[in-house]
């Protein structure tokens, strides 16, 4: 993390030491807000996929302003039960984001991710071990390439930008097997831990060969980015095939809500029973201005489902305890 993202970080972390939740203006889209028995679901759930301040937003960046930071969502976590989330940033690791809001809020569990665009010198091992190394240990989730990766630009209204490329003619590059083999070798700073890998933003078949190169590497723990949605776009057999693979398959509240939404709740639910909720972790990928805030999103979508029919079993499953394995963690409850 630079000095400057540090620096901003510890300033975030006095102005908002209080004890209560910050008064936060709700983002602009409408949205039913979720009942008390759809945040009564939240109790230990942990989102692996926020996006929060501090992050970049600006002409050289392709992503939306956040609507609230680190330690707004950790009080909004305590308020609501949660166990925590992860920070997710495209453009910079967030290890150090996670050990100063843990110091605001000690009671709510936040971890870092990294993600390898381009700002962080794209298929970069050295990215990796640094991230594993920042002090506290809350550096967990390593992504392949997200905005910067070469299936998401060639998508994009800007298909002539940059981007990283992990495959060529069917085949992963010797790069990506090589940070591959980072994120299985590296052990978190002061809890020994290891690494989980997100596939990021790279295409269906990219996916599932990264699947098989970190298994085959003995990478434990994999999650593919929502796996249904732009601009990965997996069918249900890739899906499928993934979880077979032993990888999580990620359903995100953001593209089932509001403006942004790709498919209906109805297209989530017989996605998730098709694949399976043992599969299955379901997040929030909100935090941006005029979207729901992520404890909102997850509450609501968790409510949605389980009025088509998923049980408070499975949404369990998919909630508290998938992530909870994701992250390397022990259940709740358990010593």
């Amino acid at each position: 993390m630079t000095r400057g993202l540090f620096a901003t970080a510890a300033m975030l972390l006095l102005a908002s030491a209080a004890a209560a939740p910050a008064q936060l203006t709700m983002p602009a889209e409408a949205l039913p807000a979720p009942t008390a028995a759809d945040r009564a679901l939240l109790k230990d759930a942990i989102d692996i996929h926020a996006h929060l301040d501090p992050d970049s937003f600006g002409p050289h960046s392709a992503q939306a302003a956040r609507a609230l930071d680190s330690v707004d969502m950790a009080l909004r976590a305590r308020t609501v039960h949660m166990r925590g989330f992860v920070v997710k940033h495209h453009y910079d690791e967030t290890a150090g984001i996670a050990y100063l809001t843990r110091k605001a809020v000690p009671d709510i569990e936040v971890f870092g991710q990294l993600c390898l665009n381009l700002t962080v010198g794209g298929l970069n091992p050295a990215a990796v071990y640094q991230f594993a190394e920042v002090k506290g240990g809350f550096g967990r989730i390593v992504a392949m390439p997200t905005w910067d990766s070469e299936n998401n630009i060639r998508r994009s209204a800007h298909p002539d930008l940059p981007f990283v490329t992990v495959s060529k003619n069917g085949a992963l590059l010797p790069e990506t097997k090589a940070v591959i083999a980072a994120v299985a070798a590296a052990k978190v700073r002061d809890s020994g831990a290891s690494l989980a890998l997100s596939t990021g933003h790279v295409s269906a078949e990219e996916a599932l060969m990264i699947i098989r190169e970190a298994r085959k590497q003995g990478v434990k723990q994999i999650v593919v980015t929502h796996a249904m949605g732009h601009p990965v776009n997996m069918t249900i057999a890739q899906m499928k095939e993934a979880a077979g693979l032993g990888a999580f398959i990620e359903f995100v509240g953001g593209f089932a809500v509001g403006s942004r939404a790709e498919f209906t709740m109805q297209q989530y639910y017989d996605a998730i029973r098709a694949v399976g909720p043992e599969h299955v972790i379901l997040s929030s990928d909100s935090g941006q201005m005029n979207r729901p805030f992520p404890d909102d999103m997850i509450a609501y979508v968790a409510g949605q489902l389980r009025a088509k029919g998923m049980t408070t079993a499975e949404l369990h499953k998919m909630m508290v305890e998938n992530p909870t394995t994701l992250l390397g963690l022990p259940q709740p409850g358990m010593k």
